[in-house]
């Protein structure tokens, strides 16, 4: 099995996730989105939106930028399956940016990530699976295309893409895990990142 047959083999869980990527890894100096969405498949979109939210917490995003490059990525590839679209395009431009890969590295192996993967792993299961396909799973896309629009301007604000990108985590966990419960509690997060949005606006104003 190759690398990234293993990563998609694995993306029934966070843990697992984790796992095949740092296995994926290998020697390379940096590592790009198109590497990272390849190895998940595009058409997993709960794994890719789990994805996402886990670079843009994550020292990847320390690149000038980056948070608006992961911001960009979420939108295009969950609008696209908001109208339907099972293979998304994405701008090579985007896919083909590099993050560094040491802090790749550390990401994945860092032991704090790994329990919160296993915590998330034990709560997300199958459950209202129903919540998890067409149409119902329009409204999960949905919150995912919002979260990534209120993380452009809150990526000017200290810390601010912070609660997007764990509500990308808890959207992506959902829709890995089939987890319909885990989806309509996933929404709240959702929720407080527009509350935030809206702060920002009044500050702003």
């Amino acid at each position: 099995m190759t690398r990234r047959n293993a990563v998609k083999a694995a993306a029934h869980s966070f843990s697992d996730l984790l796992t095949a990527l740092s296995d994926m890894r290998g020697t390379d100096q940096s590592i790009t989105l198109r590497q990272l969405l390849e190895a998940v498949g595009r058409r997993s979109f709960g794994a890719v939106i789990l994805l996402l939210g886990f670079v843009s917490i994550s020292p990847l995003t320390i690149v000038p930028g980056a948070n608006w490059l992961v911001a960009s990525v979420t939108f295009l590839f969950s609008a696209q399956i908001l109208i339907g679209r099972s293979h998304p395009w994405l701008p090579e431009r985007l896919l083909d940016a590099p993050f560094p890969g040491g802090a790749f590295d550390r990401v994945v192996s860092s032991q704090r990530v790994r329990r919160w993967a296993s915590v998330m792993d034990r709560l997300a299961r199958p459950r209202m699976m129903f919540l998890t396909e067409a149409p119902f799973v329009m409204v999960p896309a949905l919150a995912v295309v919002l979260t990534a629009l209120v993380t452009f301007p809150l990526s000017l604000v200290p810390l601010g893409p912070v609660l997007p990108g764990v509500s990308l985590i808890l959207l992506g966990a959902g829709m890995t895990a089939r987890d319909g419960v885990w989806l309509m509690v996933s929404l709240t997060s959702v929720g407080g990142s527009g509350l935030l949005f809206a702060r920002w606006l009044q500050w702003v104003t």
